[in-house]
């Protein structure tokens, strides 16, 4: 008898091994596409996270008084942002120039407005001349010291329309520009103020137009907290100066620089 050869399988072209039924090829090659696409997705999250954490490094998250979010960047103690300071000098600027003859005030939750009767400055060879309520009290945006708040008062009735407390006359300062702050000194910076101030008459709606244009000098300044149990006046010059900056000087615009570079900015 001749014994039976065992029947050895064909060779395969290009095989490796025992093949596989065709539905495991297929979860395998699902498996392997899911794990690719969850890989491409991890890099993208990675790449984002990063690119955040650059764009908000240095920077906290700041809750507001009505539950909004808001991001801001920690500064050090004698640092303020161009915007801060620059806010802070048109927002005085405008406040001290801004007249209608007119005051707001709140009684019983109802907003009421009144004539403003103004507010008495002594003035050498003139005695006692009124000036806008509004202007004092943005004024004590201004530094005390070398008396230059209660100069700078006295020099505003210069300024003040004989009409504005019996409604015959308004003021508005209209700006044009404001320059970046230029630091010139530890906590101290300058910025150019380009405006018009304008008064307007009864006779005269037209306006009549006076060029204002000054640099202000501001520094920093320890910001003062109110407290809840104070006068009326007290909050005001608190409110004056919450931001920590106080205007240590004005003057004409171009008077600090040389002639030459002064007459190239008119």
């Amino acid at each position: 008898m001749t014994a039976t050869k065992e029947k050895k399988p064909a060779p395969q072209l290009l095989s490796y091994g025992k093949s596989i039924p065709n539905s495991v090829g297929v979860v395998v090659v699902t498996l392997t596409a899911i794990s690719s696409i969850s890989l491409v997705v991890q890099l993208a999250n990675l790449g984002a996270a990063m690119n955040l954490n650059r764009y908000t490094k240095g920077m906290t998250i700041v809750q507001l008084q009505d539950g909004t979010t808001i991001p801001a960047q920690p500064l050090g103690p004698n640092q303020y942002t161009n915007n801060t300071i620059k806010k802070f000098v048109s927002d005085s600027m405008v406040k001290l120039f801004n007249w209608d003859g007119l005051l707001q005030s709140t009684e019983n939750g109802e907003v009421v407005t009144k004539k403003d009767e103004g507010v008495n400055v002594e003035v050498k060879n003139k005695g006692l001349v009124k000036i806008p309520t509004k202007a004092r009290d943005a004024a004590f945006a201004l530094s005390e010291k070398h008396d230059f708040r209660a100069s700078f008062l006295r020099k505003l009735t210069e300024y003040v329309p004989p009409g504005l407390f019996n409604g015959n006359a308004q003021v508005a300062l209209v700006p044009r520009y404001f320059s970046e702050p230029r630091q010139i000194g530890e906590s101290k910076w300058e910025v150019d103020a380009i405006a018009t101030l304008v008064t307007f008459s009864r006779r005269d709606n037209a306006g009549k137009g006076m060029a204002f244009n000054k640099t202000i000098v501001v520094q920093k300044i320890d910001s003062p907290q109110s407290p809840p149990d104070t006068t009326d006046l007290a909050k005001t010059i608190y409110s004056a100066r919450k931001s920590g900056l106080e205007i240590v000087e004005i003057y004409d615009f171009g008077l600090g620089k040389p002639p030459e570079k002064a007459a190239n900015t008119k």
